[in-house]
């Protein structure tokens, strides 16, 4: 099949091709100083927090599908996404700080300054986005 794909073209292949665009402008969050920045960015906008173990099966369907969550209208939305196994000691002090026991997958959106809104598992599908803007 490979070769009628080549000569006749993929339409299944094109089809994920343009299915894959992405309206989530991933913030990698490395550092502990952003989240004063978070914080303070906060108070005029919500700021999302993405926690993501790159080992877990879960949290890799759930990325996916939070990604899946966000149109157009949500691009100019800020998200951050921390990677729990490269950056433990942020996700400790996420918690810490925002008072939200340590989950993974797990979404919290902060306004003003404090976790408005978190989730867990498959439950970060079903955020409202619309909710936050």
């Amino acid at each position: 099949m490979g070769l009628f794909n080549t000569i006749f073209g993929d339409k299944d292949n094109e089809k994920s091709k343009s299915q894959k665009t992405s309206f989530v402008n991933w913030i990698p969050l490395t550092s502990l100083e952003q989240l004063e920045s978070i914080k303070e960015t906060s108070k005029n906008e919500a700021i999302f927090i993405f926690k993501h173990s790159t080992r877990c099966g879960i949290s890799s369907m759930v990325i996916k599908r939070f990604e899946a969550l966000f149109t157009e209208d949500h691009q100019h939305l800020k998200v951050y996404y921390l990677d729990l196994l490269n950056y433990r000691d942020i996700s400790d002090e996420v918690g810490y700080t925002f008072q939200v026991m340590h989950q993974s997958p797990q979404i919290l959106i902060i306004k003003n300054g404090v976790s408005v809104f978190n989730a867990s598992h498959y439950d970060v599908t079903q955020v409202n986005l619309t909710t936050f803007m």
